[in-house]
C-alpha cells in the first residue's frame, strides 16, 4: 500500500485525507439515521395513550425531547396542547425545521467530497503530465521519470473515481432517507393535531 502511495505522488495524500473524512461521514451517518433511533415504532401510540390518561405534564415533554428527533416534533406539539390548532402546527413545523437540519448535518461535506474527488484526481493527472513532459530533455527521455510520470497521473485518477463514486451513492442514499425520514414524522405529528383536537380518536 506504502508503495502504491510513493508511486501516486504528493497528490495522493489529498485523496486519502478526502477519503477518510467520506468513510467517517458515512459511518457516522448510518448510526444516525437508523428509522428505529430517528422514528421509534409505537411513539406516536405511547404519546396518545399518555395524553388521555394524564394530560400533558412536564415528565412527558421531557423525555419525549430527550428520546428521538419524533419525540422532538411531538413534544413541540404538546408543549402548546391548549393553544389553537394553527398555534399547535405551527410549533411542530419549527421543531420539524430543527429536526430535518440536524438529520442532513454532514450531508453537505459528504456531497462536496463526492463532487471534488475526481477534480482533486484530474489535479494529480496533471501533475503527472507535467513529470512526464518534464522527463523529456535535449538528450532524450529519462525512463525513470517518464514512468512516475505516469504513475501519478494514473493513480490519482483511478483514487478519485474510487472516492467520489461510493461517496455520491451514499449521499443520495442519504439525502432519500432524510426525506423519507422527515415525511414519515410529519404525518405522525398531523396525527396528534388530530387526536388533540378532536378530529380522530
Amino acid at each position: 500500500m506504502f508503495a502504491i502511495i510513493q508511486a501516486a505522488g504528493w497528490p495522493i495524500w489529498f485523496l486519502l485525507l478526502a477519503s477518510i473524512i467520506a468513510l467517517a461521514l458515512i459511518i457516522e451517518r448510518l448510526q444516525a439515521l437508523r428509522s428505529t433511533k430517528v422514528v421509534p415504532a409505537g411513539l406516536l401510540q405511547q404519546v396518545v395513550q399518555q395524553y388521555r390518561q394524564g394530560g400533558v405534564n412536564e415528565q412527558l415533554v421531557a423525555g419525549l425531547e430527550a428520546g428521538s428527533p419524533l419525540g422532538r416534533v411531538l413534544a413541540a406539539g404538546l408543549r402548546n396542547v391548549r393553544a389553537s390548532r394553527e398555534v399547535m402546527k405551527e410549533s411542530i413545523e419549527e421543531a420539524g425545521r430543527a429536526v430535518t437540519h440536524e438529520l442532513e448535518r454532514y450531508l453537505t461535506t459528504l456531497g462536496t467530497i463526492a463532487s471534488i474527488s475526481p477534480l482533486m484526481g484530474l489535479f494529480g493527472t496533471i501533475v503527472g503530465m507535467i513529470e512526464i513532459f518534464g522527463s523529456q530533455g535535449p538528450s532524450g527521455g529519462n525512463p525513470q521519470q517518464l514512468a512516475h510520470g505516469i504513475s501519478i497521473a494514473l493513480y490519482n485518477t483511478g483514487f478519485g473515481l474510487i472516492i467520489a463514486i461510493p461517496s455520491m451513492i451514499f449521499w443520495r442514499h442519504f439525502r432519500a432517507k432524510v426525506d423519507a425520514l422527515v415525511i414519515d414524522m410529519e404525518q405522525q405529528a398531523v396525527r396528534l393535531v388530530e387526536v388533540v383536537h378532536g378530529d380522530r380518536t
